[in-house]
Formats: C-alpha cells, sequence, structure tokens
C-alpha cells in the first residue's frame, strides 16, 4: 500500500494548518515558487494542483493531503521530506498529531489513511494506520522490487493477499508478505478493522 501506487485521495482540507508542519509547508511553497520565478498558474500547470488551492496553502488557510503535497514537491524536483522539512528545525522528538490533516493521505466510504512516518523517510519506510470500513478492501499494485509489508491488526479481522497466498487474521495478530506482487488487505468482518501497516523497501 504505498503512497506511490494509491487511487484517488481525499479533497484537502481548508482549515488552517495546526502544527509546525502545516506552517513550514506553507511558507516554503512560497518561496520555491518566488524562486523559479512561477506564477500561480504556471505553478498550477507544472503540479497539477488547482491555482485556487495554491493560493490557499500559500496564504495558511488550507492543509494538504500528502498526495498535493508529492505533487508539487514533484514540481520543484524535490523528495517530500524536502518540501516539508525546515532547515533551521532543532526538535529531537519529532510529533505528528492525530489532526494534523498534512499527514490524512486518503479517507472515503471504504477506507481512512493516515500517514505516521516523517515524510523524508518515504524511500526507506512508509508507516500507516489503515482503517477499513465493512466490506473495504486496499488492493495496491506491486512495489519496487525486495519491498515487503508488516502489519499489525489493532481491531477486527482482516484477509491478507500476496500473490496466490491468503491468510484470515484477526486482532493482535501480525503477518509480513512480498509487497512486489499484487496485494490486498480486505475487512472480512461486520465493523470497523484497524490496521498498523509498514511498508519497507529494499536498499540499493
Amino acid at each position: 500500500m504505498s503512497a506511490k501506487a494509491q487511487r484517488k485521495a481525499a479533497k484537502p482540507g481548508r482549515e488552517a494548518p495546526g502544527g509546525d508542519v502545516g506552517d513550514v509547508l506553507c511558507r516554503r511553497v512560497r518561496e520555491l515558487r518566488k524562486k523559479k520565478g512561477w506564477t500561480l498558474e504556471e505553478m498550477s500547470a507544472a503540479c497539477r494542483v488547482s491555482r485556487s488551492m495554491l493560493s490557499e496553502i500559500e496564504r495558511g488557510r488550507a492543509n494538504p493531503t500528502v498526495v498535493v503535497a508529492h505533487r508539487i514537491a514533484q514540481a520543484f524536483g524535490m523528495a517530500l521530506g524536502e518540501l516539508i522539512e525546515s532547515p533551521a528545525a532543532t526538535q529531537r522528538v519529532d510529533v505528528i498529531r492525530a489532526n494534523d490533516r498534512a499527514y490524512h493521505y486518503r479517507s472515503d466510504r471504504y477506507c481512512r489513511i493516515r500517514t505516521l512516518s516523517p515524510l523524508h523517510l518515504e524511500k526507506a519506510v512508509e508507516y500507516y494506520e489503515v482503517v477499513l470500513r465493512p466490506g473495504g478492501a486496499l488492493a495496491s499494485s506491486p512495489h519496487f522490487e525486495g519491498a515487503r509489508e508488516l502489519l499489525t491488526v489493532q481491531r477486527g479481522a482482516i484477509r491478507v493477499r500476496s500473490g496466490d497466498d491468503a491468510e484470515d487474521l484477526k486482532a493482535g495478530d501480525s503477518a509480513h508478505y512480498p509487497a512486489d506482487l499484487p496485494h490486498a488487505i480486505e475487512n472480512v468482518a461486520a465493523r470497523d478493522a484497524v490496521v498498523f501497516l509498514v511498508v519497507m523497501y529494499a536498499r540499493d
């Protein structure tokens, strides 16, 4: 379940950023756009994010999802972590608040995904909280060669598929499996399932 392989994410939130990550992101987007000499229209074309959303972000009035932030980073030729990290940051403890929408990756009637890992680690490891509604499933195409996933079920019951193999898991169970094959996590119960998922990429 990599951010690179997911389907359409939820629309970006419209409330003001709630913490340091949001503040840094808003400031960085404006600074980088000015450095490039881009208008909002030119930046919108480069990153495939609407002009109005970019304007809201720069003014600190909207907090983008991970997908939107990733598109902006790509337009500047940067990794996502580079975009949001503050060069002057001195804190040793990096906190991700539950209501920080910069880390809310997807939310729809079947699935909610929240990124729990620092975004600058995106090329090595990704850590997610996944909530699957009854009947919901999270299906992924193969990730990079050597990628694996490790998950633990906190609540509910799920079925994990990797290639031709499948296993049923309940609360407290863990599983790890190849993620360089088609794979999926499915809710097989009548209530929400909560899963903590780690995606690990093979090092070069």
